[in-house]
């Protein structure tokens, strides 16, 4: 399922992007996962709330969130052997960017061990929009919509506890290889002590396709030039429940944050359809630009509140793979916002 099949609805007077897969929730599974037609966005989306409960008219996943705007300029010699996109081009491009935790606990602390997100909406020239959604984890803890979804029935609280289920959990980890990397990774990492001193990874794997039509396989991730800095385990303990959203406000009020946009070249063998698995380490990586936030301010009324940040809303130039958590975000997404936007 590709961007041409979305349709953009302008709320407002900002013409902020929302994009709607067509068919998406009459049909509920997008083409090229067939082998898991049974799992359809709607039963995913309804298992998040079964877990989180629903806050109308809000998201159902990452709903702790903060808006920040900034532009990204890329690095046009590097870049353009790789792809076409317009967001290489040198010149500067303006983005609308929201940091979030994972979940759907709009009451979640800030010193939970769950991913931190980055997304991206890049206004591009000639109506042109590129999305990036990103994670601070360099894998994902799922091969397969049907691992999330058993996920997150294996989580729905306990009536009787208000907890999840001890014995469902450890059935869901022995039956779900593919969730193990991520959880270890989140195991063995303190959270970031902002949201600015992270790294944030594609986690898929993209098609980059230059003025030749040439493809070449990347991985993405965001490098911090203020450098990657973790809480300790006593700052677990003692930092408050908020102060992710008013450390990032604070930080952009000193000076633009800035991160190295990096990507990692692949090869023949390197896994483009699973996001839990990771690149060989030695892969060549080419710095293709920089990302420049400026500004960051609570979500509610801000530019960032109302934008679904459909990771299929590619640019020309980029493309993606047939990962199949990657083409069923795409719906998810659709089926969550349209919730989100009547009210639901």
């Amino acid at each position: 399922m590709t961007s041409n099949m979305t349709a953009r609805i302008f709320i407002g007077k900002h013409q902020l992007h929302k994009w709607l897969l067509a068919g998406v929730l009459a049909l509920g599974t997008p083409p090229g996962i067939a082998a898991e037609a049974e799992v359809t966005p709607d039963q995913v989306v309804s298992a998040i709330e079964d877990v989180f409960g629903v806050t109308p008219g809000e998201r159902r996943n990452h709903i702790k969130g903060t808006c920040a705007a900034g532009e990204f300029v890329g690095v046009h010699k590097a870049a353009a052997a790789y792809s076409r996109s317009a967001l290489f081009s040198g010149k500067p491009v303006p983005v609308v960017a929201r940091f979030s935790l994972a979940g759907g606990n709009p009451k979640i602390p800030d010193v939970a061990k769950n991913p931190r997100g980055m997304a991206l909406e890049f206004s591009l020239p000639k109506g042109e929009t590129q999305h990036m959604t990103m994670l601070n984890t360099p894998v994902f803890g799922a091969a397969q919509p049907r691992t999330f979804l058993d996920l997150m029935v294996a989580m729905k609280p306990d009536p009787a506890t208000g907890k999840p289920d001890p014995e469902k959990m450890k059935a869901f980890k022995a039956t779900h290889p593919d969730s193990l990397a991520q959880t270890d990774f989140l195991a063995n990492n303190n959270p970031p002590v902002s949201y600015a001193n992270s790294a944030y990874f594609g986690i898929h794997t993209f098609k980059f396709v230059n003025r030749h039509n040439k493809t070449t396989l990347v991985r993405w991730r965001f490098v911090p030039q203020d450098g990657e800095k973790r809480l300790s385990d006593a700052e677990l303990k003692s930092m408050p429940p908020n102060f992710l959203e008013q450390a990032l406000i604070d930080r952009t009020k000193q000076g633009p944050l800035r991160w190295n946009m990096v990507i990692s070249l692949g090869k023949p063998g390197d896994p483009a359809d699973d996001p839990t698995l990771a690149w060989p380490a030695n892969r060549k990586e080419v710095k293709v630009g920089t990302l420049t936030i400026s500004s960051a301010m609570p979500q509610k009324g801000a530019a960032c509140e109302k934008i679904n940040y459909d990771p299929l809303v590619m640019s020309d130039g980029i493309a993606p793979t047939n990962d199949p958590i990657l083409q069923f975000r795409s719906p998810a997404y659709a089926t969550s916002f349209a919730k989100r936007m009547g009210g639901m």
